[in-house]
């Protein structure tokens, strides 16, 4: 390992998206995920390059909705969550971790197998292969260098079956080079497609606090926030409890699962004034100095995420 998996609010070069595709996914629904996609990647644009990775069929439609300031590269890709299926840079090289729809859920993969080398070839970076499946959404880095994920999807059999825990812990502290790992409990009880990913409950700031979701006794979630809440304050972090969680309907949206880029933090909104609102101060708040821009995104959280989700960060060659 000859870099690190630096926090997402250091410098980027570009961030990497990828156009929305599946139609088994969305349904009717597909138009609107388009133009969510579409304002997530346009607000990103207006403070860092985006390359958008468009099948090659749907690659003149993604450029009619994108800005000038976004790439659009036609390339195979089976689904839309580059944040899981993109390369993890640790410097100048990135790291291909394996892929497999999110434990098998969602075939066919076999091009977002292998979109993470090919972007880097294409961007024209150097990169190797772990043997263990790993989504992006699964992990995130804090101010300290730790890397904080979960017991329920790391340790989940549908990923790397035959894995212990310590081997799995070796794999990322060699590969992305965090000074430790600290592990949570359970996701979102409606996270099912992912297996509980970090990033849908928690969010590192760069004070070195973790924003952490949080609910009433009365939501089934209570019991997982309060566990990891006290893995977290054990850990040495100081938590700050996020208290919003917009529902509609089946969907769940999770306010934590915001993209921080060059000068920003791109943060879900759901349409619901009072939570939105709420969910943009605790951004300001723990984000000083980046502007904090709200984007439409309950469409996303119908197809399982939110801007975290549906972004990978590039950062720069040293």
């Amino acid at each position: 390992m000859s870099g690190r998996m630096p926090p997402e609010w250091e410098a980027h070069e570009r961030t990497i998206m990828g156009w929305p595709c599946r139609a088994e996914l969305w349904g009717d629904r597909i138009e609107q995920a388009r133009v969510e996609y579409a304002g997530v990647a346009n607000a990103i644009a207006a403070f860092e390059p985006v390359l958008m990775i468009a099948p090659p069929a749907l690659a003149g439609e993604a450029r009619a909705m994108l800005s000038g300031d976004v790439e659009v590269w036609p390339a195979a890709i089976d689904d839309s969550w580059l944040r899981d299926s993109g390369p993890i840079f640790v410097g100048e090289a990135a790291v291909c971790f394996g892929f497999n729809a999110w434990g098998g859920k969602f075939p066919p993969w076999d091009d977002d197998a292998t979109i993470a080398g090919r972007v880097c070839d294409y961007l024209g970076r150097p990169w190797t292969r772990s043997e263990m499946v790993l989504e992006g959404g699964s992990i995130a880095i804090a101010a300290d260098g730790s890397l904080i994920t979960t017991e329920q999807c790391l340790l989940n059999p549908n990923r790397n079956p035959g894995w212990s825990r310590e081997r799995i812990e070796r794999e990322l502290l060699d590969r992305l080079g965090p000074t430790r790992v600290v592990w949570l409990g359970d996701g979102l009880v409606e996270d099912r497609d992912t297996d509980g990913h970090v990033d849908m409950i928690c969010m590192p700031a760069p004070g070195g606090e973790v924003l952490l979701q949080w609910c009433g006794e009365d939501d089934p979630n209570f019991p997982r926030m309060a566990e990891n809440r006290r893995r977290l304050e054990a850990a040495g972090f100081e938590v700050v409890l996020c208290d919003v969680l917009a529902r509609d309907g089946e969907d769940t949206m999770s306010y934590l699962n915001a993209y921080v880029c060059n000068g920003a933090v791109i943060v879900p909104q759901a349409g619901k004034p009072e939570l939105d609102e709420r969910a943009l101060a605790i951004y300001r708040r723990a984000f000083p100095g980046r502007e904090v821009v709200g984007v439409p995104a309950m469409t996303i959280a119908f197809g399982g995420g939110g801007p975290h989700c549906i972004t990978q960060q590039v950062v720069p060659a040293p």
